[in-house]
């Protein structure tokens, strides 16, 4: 098998100094005495090539604040750069092409298209986008995901683990500049979780990846560079270099 290197494969976009970047955002749902402040005056800074994990209570804010910065959803109040892109700034057909050619995202459904085989499914961004498929790079994404030898495997014949990877793939294909998780390993068994988040701190250690990754289970956080901890809409502080022990201790108190 020929071998392969990383080295002149990362993405050729020169980015800035920070991934992605809130600034005093606010994000409000209805108007009147029915609204409700799900994200309040949130501003924070994830530099890029770094692995971050967010976590609070049930209705904490944590995936607005993933929907936000991902360009998902607009906040009502603040700015949230892209590398340098004000995402506030810009009409939603920009929004759409730029969460597409600059966004990945990995959700706890797998989201693959049964009758597509593993590499149809990562290649999939790529020809809804009518880009041209660049083998090397593809190549690349698969041996870092393991699946050199499943590409031509349809999801039924994968397992859990193996799904998530191709959802990974999919995901790093684009080469963007933020990959978001959204509870990852949530439908994983442990063992498979383990492997998906070894894989996702192998791609930020090896290929420069950042990834933004929202979780409840303090395992999976362990696994980042930083926790970020919301309650109630607000950022409530922050562990790194963190243990699945601190990040349960930490919770432990917001949720008391």
């Amino acid at each position: 098998m020929t071998e392969i290197t990383y080295e002149g494969l990362a993405s050729p976009r020169p980015l800035a100094p920070d991934a992605v970047r809130l600034d005093r955002v606010t994000k409000t749902y209805g108007k009147g005495a029915s609204a409700v402040t799900a994200l309040q005056d949130v501003t924070i800074t994830l530099p890029k090539g770094s692995f971050t994990a967010v976590m609070g209570p049930s209705g904490s804010g944590k995936s607005t604040f993933m929907h936000c910065a991902a360009g998902l959803d607009r906040p009502t109040s603040g700015i949230v750069h892209l590398g340098d892109i004000d995402l506030t700034r810009l009409r939603e057909p920009k929004l759409t092409e730029l969460r597409r050619e600059r966004v990945g995202f990995v959700f706890q459904a797998f989201n693959l298209l049964p009758s597509l085989t593993a590499v149809q499914n990562v290649t999939l961004p790529l020809r809804l986008a009518g880009a041209r498929t660049d083998t090397a790079w593809l190549r690349a994404v698969l041996d870092q995901v393991g699946l050199t030898d499943r590409a031509g495997h349809r999801p039924a014949q994968l397992s859990g683990g193996q799904q998530q990877r191709v959802a990974i793939a999919r995901a790093l294909v684009t080469r963007p500049e933020v990959v978001f998780a959204d509870e990852p390993t949530g439908a994983l068994d442990s063992r498979s979780g383990r492997e998906v988040l070894g894989l996702l701190r192998q791609v930020v250690h090896e290929l420069g990846q950042t990834v933004v990754m929202v979780t409840h289970d303090p395992v999976a956080a362990s696994y980042a560079d930083r926790v970020l901890f919301l309650a109630d809409g607000r950022l409530v502080g922050e562990l790194t270099a963190p243990t699945a022990g601190r990040v349960a201790e930490r919770m432990t108190h917001l949720e008391g």
